[in-house]
C-alpha cells in the first residue's frame, strides 16, 4: 500500500470511529504513520483531505453500481438505486455525513459521479416516453428527496422509525416525475422526450447549428414559463 492509500485508509477508519465524524490532522499522521508534511505534500490541506477520503470511501459503492446491467424497465431501475443509495447511506454514517457537509469547502467527485449515474437512468426515462418534467428538474427532484431522507435517518433516528418511510418517499417522488407504464407516450411531455432522443441520437443531415437551435425550442417548450 503507498503512502496516499495509507493515509486515506487511516482517515477513514479514524472517521468512521469518530461519534462527532471529526478527525483531526494529527491523529491521521500518526494513525498513517506520516509526518505532518508528507501529508500536506498529497493533500492541500484538511479540507482536501477529507474530499478524497469521501472519493476513496463511495469508490466502492459507486464501482457497485457501474456494474449493474440495465433492465428493460427504468422507472424500477431508478427505484433500486434509491434503495442502494438509502443503504449505502446507514451503512457508512461518518461518511456519507461528511459527503454533505459544508466542511468539505467543495463537492467532491463522488457526488458528481453519482448525479451522472442517476441523470442517465432519468435520460432513459424520458426516451421510453415516461418522463413528465425536464431531465434536469427530475434529477435535481430525485437527488433532493433522497439525499435529504437519508440525512433525516442519520441525524434524526429517533422521529424516522417507520420501516416503510423510504419506500413511501420514493414512489411519491416517482410518481411525480413519471407517467403512467400504460399511459401512450403522448401522455408524458414530448418535447422532453424528443429533446433526450436528440441528445442520445442527433438528427442526420442536421448542422451543429441547427441542432443546437432544436435543443433551444425543445427546452421551451418543457418549460414554456422560461
Amino acid at each position: 500500500m503507498n503512502t496516499e492509500a495509507r493515509i486515506l485508509e487511516a482517515a477513514a477508519a479514524l472517521l468512521a470511529e469518530s461519534p462527532a465524524g471529526g478527525i483531526s490532522i494529527r491523529a491521521v499522521c500518526e494513525a498513517a504513520q506520516v509526518g505532518a508534511p508528507t501529508l500536506y505534500r498529497l493533500f492541500e490541506d484538511k479540507a482536501a483531505l477529507l474530499a478524497a477520503v469521501v472519493d476513496h470511501a463511495f469508490e466502492q459503492y459507486l464501482a457497485s453500481k457501474r456494474a449493474v446491467v440495465a433492465s428493460d424497465d427504468p422507472v424500477r431501475d431508478l427505484c433500486d438505486g434509491w434503495d442502494n443509495h438509502v443503504a449505502f447511506a446507514l451503512a457508512r454514517p461518518a461518511c456519507y455525513k461528511l459527503m454533505y457537509s459544508p466542511e468539505l469547502g467543495g463537492r467532491p467527485e463522488a457526488a458528481g459521479e453519482a448525479h451522472r449515474m442517476l441523470t442517465a437512468v432519468i435520460e432513459r426515462i424520458a426516451v421510453a416516453g415516461r418522463l413528465g418534467v425536464p431531465v434536469d428538474r427530475a434529477a435535481q427532484m430525485v437527488m433532493a428527496a433522497n439525499v435529504g431522507l437519508a440525512l433525516s435517518l442519520l441525524y434524526r433516528p429517533d422521529t424516522n422509525q417507520d420501516p416503510a418511510l423510504s419506500d413511501s418517499i420514493r414512489d411519491a417522488v416517482v410518481t411525480a416525475i413519471t407517467t403512467k407504464a400504460a399511459a401512450p407516450e403522448a401522455a408524458a411531455s414530448p418535447a422532453t422526450t424528443l429533446r433526450t432522443r436528440l441528445s442520445r441520437t442527433p438528427p442526420p443531415g442536421f448542422t451543429p447549428a441547427e441542432t443546437a437551435l432544436l435543443h433551444e425550442w425543445l427546452g421551451r417548450l418543457e418549460n414554456p414559463t422560461t
